[in-house]
């Protein structure tokens, strides 16, 4: 999942981005409004994580244009401010959530989780699928009842399948929703990745699954 984070203070922006890479987020990082705007119109983002009080374009303009646009993703705002009308405002322009600074660290990563379960339609943090249970907090993965262990990509891409059930997803759209910006992923990453995946969730070829759509890329099945 990639999130865009647009904070022009340079510790808390560096923060963030370590803070979500350990949590195996693709990140990219803006430090003023004109290219947080350029990245949440232009980029695949996931979610993004804005500041409202940002030099040149503002975070609310951010915010209104993104969604003036059509850009769905989540948004959760950040703000130093404790003008209530500020949060309202932002909330009714459409951002999703709101973080007043200062914040620990660990509240915002649990509504990170939270926007991005709501946004592909689950309340809960655990989610199944046949007899596979991921849950989205803590990562873990579990097959008929018992512990599943991914890699860090293959839960990643795993992840993306869950948030993404019965869609066809191409290579594309996976490896610019894995990956950093300017990383430049070999192109049989995600086949190989794909084809662990199949080995582990399936390893009876009773489910089979991730479905290969020739041509189009792949489709994750939410029965079993």
């Amino acid at each position: 999942m990639r999130v865009l984070v647009v904070e022009d203070e340079t510790a808390l922006r560096e923060l963030l981005g370590r803070a979500l890479k350990r949590q195996g987020f693709a990140v990219d990082l803006c430090a003023d409004g004109t290219d947080g705007l350029h990245c949440a119109t232009e980029y695949p983002v996931d979610l993004a994580i804005i500041d409202l009080g940002l030099p040149g374009t503002s975070g609310m303009e951010i915010v209104r244009e993104a969604r003036k646009r059509e850009r769905t993703f989540p948004i959760l705002v950040l703000t130093a401010r404790s003008d209530w009308q500020d949060k309202v405002e932002a909330l009714e322009i459409g951002a999703d959530d709101y973080v007043t600074k200062p914040f620990r660290i660990e509240e915002l990563m649990a509504r990170v989780h939270a926007l991005l379960r709501r946004s592909a339609g689950h309340a809960a943090p655990e989610v199944s699928f046949g007899p596979l249970t991921v849950n989205l907090s803590s990562q873990d993965v579990a097959l008929g009842g018992e512990a599943l262990d991914l890699t860090t990509f293959e839960y990643k891409v795993l992840e993306y399948f869950v948030l993404h059930p019965d869609q066809v997803v191409s290579k594309m759209e996976l490896n610019e929703h894995l990956y950093e910006e300017d990383a430049d992923p070999e192109s049989n990453v995600i086949e190989v990745i794909i084809g662990r995946l199949r080995k582990k969730l399936d390893p009876d070829g009773d489910w089979a699954p991730i479905e290969t759509l020739r041509g189009r890329g792949y489709r994750f099945r939410a029965t079993g």
